[in-house]
């Protein structure tokens, strides 16, 4: 499947912009009449027929809509401290959206080593793993945030979990937690792990202590490792 994107799709045509154009003919080399796909990122998938293909405006006539193309019954959020390493948390944006992740919040929390996050580009990763995967939902990913005031919003989510590196006694394995078919939440601190108040107010806050196995992980490992976990629980009959 040659999948490509745009938010915007309505009507019984589109036109692809020029990057998206210039990559039909100059990479694929793609002639009129052949069937390429589109996809919203909303759950809609369009199968399409090449009326017209030039590098700058490649025009597509929509021969078929698949609503809801690869929906799942659960949701999955990450709330993820940004690492100090960029490349890492970009990486963490990678496979989590080719795994199946739904929502990625940044947090900023007192152990943070990057305060900010290039949003624009963070989306452009999504988008290009979105379509490697061959998906057709991009994740919702948010502005970054400081930890205090995240941890206070009300969460509509069947589960809450904290991954957090102290000793105690309440955390257990997160694969024996996850239920199937539910949304979940879950929190990763940053290289230096939350720390004690934050994972009271956590705590505090209806958020369950989890592991997520015997080895210590960094930052953008654990963030894979728990979205994996949700995703291969959720799928094992």
């Amino acid at each position: 499947m040659r999948l490509f994107y745009d938010p915007q799709i309505s009507g019984d045509f589109h036109v692809l912009n020029e990057e998206e154009s210039k990559h039909c003919t100059k990479v694929l080399r793609l002639s009129k009449g052949d069937e390429i796909y589109l996809t919203d990122g909303k759950g809609n998938m369009y199968r399409t027929e090449i009326l017209e293909i030039h590098q700058k405006k490649t025009v597509l006539k929509i021969i078929e809509i698949i609503a809801d193309y690869g929906k799942r019954a659960y949701l999955i959020h990450i709330a993820i401290a940004p690492t100090k390493n960029n490349d890492r948390f970009e990486w963490f944006v990678e496979k989590t959206t080719e795994i199946g992740i739904d929502e990625i919040s940044p947090i900023i929390c007192k152990n943070s080593e990057r305060k900010f996050i290039k949003l624009d580009r963070l989306n452009r990763i999504a988008e290009a793993a979105m379509k490697q995967s061959q998906k057709a939902y991009h994740p919702k990913i948010n502005e970054q945030v400081d930890f205090a005031k995240f941890i206070l919003q009300s969460f509509d989510y069947d589960q809450k979990f904290i991954a957090h590196c102290e000793d105690d006694l309440d955390k257990n394995y997160l694969g024996n937690l996850i239920n199937k078919n539910e949304s979940v939440i879950i929190l990763i601190g940053p290289e230096g792990d939350f720390n004690s108040d934050e994972i009271q107010m956590a705590k505090n806050a209806g958020f369950v202590p989890i592991s997520l196995g015997d080895s210590r992980l960094r930052t953008e490992t654990a963030g894979v490792v728990a979205c994996d976990i949700c995703s291969v629980i959720n799928k094992i009959n």
